[in-house]
């Protein structure tokens, strides 16, 4: 959507960055009577922290089971929260939300599972510990068993990121952005379409391509969108 960037209080006057507070209360003196100011801007990035601190605490104290229901209650907000447009700049696709769709997704797996597995319980803990700290594991450690659950995880990520892309598209048009963008696209339905059961080193790629095509934007970069195209040309 396409907001004003700024807001001015009306009982003290102060302004801020809406697109920095994410909130219309103002930071001065704490009144929710504002208003927008300045031009508008397109902004889908809500400020958003993802905080697991309570969740490792109820994994220390309990199971992975038992902490699953609302820990995948918080991750699902977070995710859904979380955009890639911050008052008409476009963002990178970062490790947190990666880590956080993957999370989401290997707690399902072990909750469902009867009998999971002692890799699959430390991969879990792994990513609780890691992914509020802007961390995701490297594929070396990932069980053969979570491999679907990161490829799932994955492209849910990047139809994330490419709705968003493709909206900024829409005010900064790129032809030959979009048609690699497209083939993104088309990549991440299959791995959905197989629910997940591709290759990790496929999964990689997905997200290395996403980034290229955001340097290739940002820094006017046309060797960053040669090597997108060659990472996603890669995987026929």
């Amino acid at each position: 959507m396409e907001i004003r960037g700024e807001r001015e209080c009306k009982e003290c006057d102060h302004r801020w960055s809406y697109y920095e507070t994410g909130s219309v209360s103002c930071p001065q003196c704490g009144s929710l009577r504002s208003v927008g100011v300045g031009g508008r801007e397109r902004h889908t990035a809500t400020q958003t922290d993802l905080d697991l601190s309570a969740h490792r605490s109820a994994v220390g104290d309990g199971s992975i089971r038992d902490a699953a229901p609302a820990l995948k209650s918080d991750l699902r907000d977070y995710v859904r929260q979380t955009g890639y447009i911050r008052g008409g700049e476009l963002l990178p696709l970062g490790d947190t939300p990666l880590a956080a769709h993957e999370l989401l997704h290997a707690v399902d797996v072990v909750a469902r599972s009867n009998r999971p597995t002692d890799d699959e319980q430390l991969y879990v803990i792994s990513l609780l510990q890691r992914a509020d700290e802007g961390e995701r594991l490297a594929p070396d450690p990932v069980p053969d068993s979570m491999t679907d659950a990161r490829g799932l995880a994955y492209a849910e990520a990047i139809d994330a990121y490419c709705r968003d892309l493709s909206t900024w598209l829409d005010d900064n048009p790129n032809p030959e952005v979009r048609t690699t963008l497209e083939t993104l696209s088309n990549h991440r339905k299959r791995v959905e379409a197989l629910d997940g059961a591709v290759s990790l080193s496929e999964s990689e790629a997905l997200v290395e391509a996403a980034r290229e095509i955001h340097t290739a934007l940002i820094d006017n970069d046309l060797d960053a969108l040669a090597s997108a195209r060659d990472t996603l040309a890669a995987l026929f």
